[in-house]
This record gives C-alpha cells, sequence and structure tokens, in this order.
C-alpha cells in the first residue's frame, strides 16, 4: 500500500496547478496575440492596446495594495514618469544639431542637460523603469522609515502627486508644460509611431508586458516573500517581533510596484500619441484604485479584469449614452462597494463557483483534506479494518 504524506499531495497538487495556469497563460497569449489582431478593427485594437497598458499598473497597485496594504494613491507619477521618458526619447529623433520645435516658442536654443540621456534608446528603456523604481522607493523610504501607514500613507502620497502635478505643469522651458510631448508624429526606427505597423508591434509588446510583469508578480506573491508581505498586510507589529523589518519589504516592494507603472505609462504613452502632467491628476491615480477593486484585490488575475471591464464599459456606454454614461460607471461601483466588496473575481472565488457548479448538476467538492471519502487508498483501509472486523465476530 502506498501512503502519500500531506508534503507530497501538497506538492503535486501546486504542481498540477501550476501547469495548468501555465497552460491558460499560454493559450490566453496566443488569443490576444494571433487571434485579436486578426478578427479586431484597427481602432478597437489600439484601444485594446491602451487598456492592456492600464492593466499594467493595475497589477503593480494589487502587489502593494492588495497582497501588502499599501493603498497608493499617487501612482500617476510612476506612470507619467514612464511615459515622458519614452517621449522624450521619440522627441529627440532629429538631424543632429535640432532640438525639438517646443523649445524655440520659448526662447531655448540649447538641449537642458538631463535630455542628454534620452538620446540612446537602451538607456530609454533602462530610464523607463529604474528613473520611476527610484522615486518610489525614495518616496517610500521616507515614508515606512517612520512607520507612516495606513490612510496616512495614502494622504502623503495624493500629496506628493500633487507637488509632482504642478511641478511638471509649470516647465514650458523643461518638457513643454501642459502641453506634454506629442509622439504620434514622431518615428522610431525610422517608422512613424502613429503607423500601423508600428501601433500593431506596440500592442503586441504590450500583451507580452502583461504576461511577463503578472507571472513576475506571480512569483513574488507565491514563495516566502509573497507570505511576509501577506503578514504585512494582516499584522505588520507581529512580523516585527517575528524579527523581520518590515520597513525594508515595503520599501522594495513600492519601488517594484513603481517600476512596473513607469512601464505602463510608456507602452500607454506610444499607443495614445501624448503624455501630459494632466496623468499626475489625483482623478486618474484614485480610478487605477477602482480598477483593482472591481477586479479584486490580492488575486492578479482581478487587476487585468477589472481594468479591462471598466475601461471597455467607459468607452462603450461614452459612445451609446454620451450623456448619462457617468451614471451606469458610478452603478457598477456603488455594485462592487455594496454587494461584491471582495472583487469579481473575490466573488467567484467564495461564492460563483460554487453556485455554477450546482447549476450544472455537479457534486459539491468535499470539504476534507485531501478529498478522503473518495480516496481509494481510504477505501481499501475501509474495507480491510471491515473484513477483520467480520472475522472476528
Amino acid at each position: 500500500m502506498i501512503n502519500l504524506d500531506k508534503g507530497t499531495v501538497i506538492k503535486r497538487q501546486k504542481k498540477r496547478k501550476f501547469w495548468i495556469e501555465g497552460i491558460a497563460i499560454a493559450a490566453i497569449g496566443l488569443i490576444f496575440c494571433l487571434l485579436l489582431p486578426a478578427i479586431l478593427p484597427e481602432f478597437r485594437l489600439k484601444l485594446l492596446g491602451r487598456f492592456l497598458s492600464l492593466a499594467i499598473v493595475a497589477l503593480g497597485i494589487d502587489l502593494i495594495w492588495g497582497y501588502t496594504g499599501l493603498l497608493s494613491l499617487g501612482h500617476g507619477i510612476f506612470f507619467a514618469l514612464g511615459g515622458y521618458g519614452l517621449a522624450m526619447h521619440l522627441k529627440l529623433q532629429l538631424p543632429e544639431g535640432q532640438i525639438p520645435d517646443f523649445f524655440t516658442l520659448y526662447g531655448v536654443d540649447k538641449l537642458p542637460f538631463f535630455w542628454y540621456p534620452f538620446y540612446s534608446f537602451p538607456v530609454t528603456l533602462i530610464a523607463i523603469v529604474l528613473v520611476p523604481t527610484i522615486v518610489a522607493g525614495l518616496l517610500g523610504y521616507l515614508v515606512f522609515r517612520n512607520r507612516i501607514k495606513g490612510v496616512y500613507f495614502s494622504i502623503l502620497t495624493q500629496a506628493a502627486l500633487l507637488v509632482f502635478f504642478n511641478f511638471f505643469n509649470g516647465q514650458q522651458k523643461l518638457i513643454n508644460g501642459t502641453n506634454g510631448l506629442k509622439t504620434d508624429t514622431e518615428t522610431l526606427f525610422g517608422t512613424v509611431v502613429s503607423s500601423s505597423g508600428m501601433q500593431l508591434a506596440f500592442y503586441e509588446v504590450t500583451v507580452l508586458s502583461v504576461l511577463i510583469i503578472y507571472l513576475l508578480c506571480r512569483w513574488l506573491t507565491s514563495g516566502r516573500f509573497g507570505r511576509i508581505l501577506i503578514a504585512i498586510r494582516d499584522d505588520e507589529n507581529r512580523v516585527r517581533f517575528s524579527g523581520y523589518d518590515p520597513t525594508g519589504f515595503k520599501v522594495l516592494v513600492f519601488a517594484i510596484s513603481g517600476g512596473i507603472a513607469g512601464v505602463a505609462g510608456a507602452l500607454y504613452t506610444v499607443q495614445s500619441g501624448i503624455i501630459t502632467p494632466s496623468f499626475m491628476e489625483v482623478a486618474f491615480s484614485i480610478e487605477m484604485v477602482i480598477w483593482v477593486a472591481v477586479g479584486g484585490r490580492g488575486t492578479l488575475i482581478g487587476a487585468i479584469i477589472g481594468t479591462l471591464l471598466v475601461t471597455f464599459a467607459r468607452t462603450l456606454l461614452s459612445e451609446q449614452f454620451p450623456e448619462v454614461w457617468l451614471f451606469f460607471q458610478g452603478a457598477l461601483f456603488l455594485l462592487v462597494v455594496t454587494v461584491l466588496p471582495n472583487g469579481i473575481v473575490g466573488w467567484v472565488k467564495s461564492w460563483g463557483w460554487e453556485k455554477l457548479r450546482s447549476l450544472l448538476g455537479l457534486e459539491d467538492p468535499m470539504v476534507t483534506y485531501p478529498s478522503l471519502e473518495k480516496d481509494p487508498l481510504v477505501q481499501q483501509e475501509r474495507e480491510e479494518l471491515e473484513s477483520v472486523q467480520d472475522n472476528q465476530r
């Protein structure tokens, strides 16, 4: 008789779950990369690319809010920094000796020093991730070292957002101020950014980026690091008394989240055609949190589903009902807060799946672990025991 201990059963279940999830991710990736570009109109595909780039920043917010309990209302900072980084590189695709046109409008005849690194495309790619990561890390360190958390942390991130918004708005001579940087008429590798071929390439890169960043977040949250983040969320004082320093973990995860937002901002910028300080407005950062709340925080996949659902609903409703679509959006948010506090994915996990099984006439899952009542080894042991008892009689 083969006896499997609990650890072996858990490992087998994790391995099976890993393969199922991997196959599902690969299938979804193929659908988005190959099937949707073939059936969707160019305009809708471009919209989908933008929404997928927004799903990337939602993954970063879910990482710090859903798993670590840090509600940031200032992620527009990191989103915009990534967008400005790529836009500056595109603006510098000019003949030697020339500078972007908007500088001449303000009497600037020499390129500001911090623009020079963005001549290089590899340096730009590094800066898109590194600059938001460093800014988020410094901001997180200043906040977390003083053990600021909860609503005070949210207020401070929003205050930082306002500071960056006002600063970028007033820098006409450096980054064109409120007008921002347009990218749709610029060229990359000799091709106009707004051309169909280049936009399709950006869409494909966005899909791959969503998959890679999802896997990164999945990896971070599935091991010991993820368990510590959840412990910080549930009881930070107990984590500290256990010998861990929550400050370092919170700074690290906040910096990672900032870098993820930078990637999202860069991809959104080249697909929307412009980056302005408006992406640092308070409403946009709050909307990011709403996407995660609708999908279900602490699930990762919920962040993606919530983003796509809310953004597509907003687009379709604004097209069909331009005067009242905001009421539909408000009703959706009220529904989530009052009826689905754990979001769509949370509802499916806690109640929807069991309800679907019952509607399909499937048996309820066993509450014992592992499913002892149907385990063949257990059944065999029971039969042997009953046989021994009969012989004794």
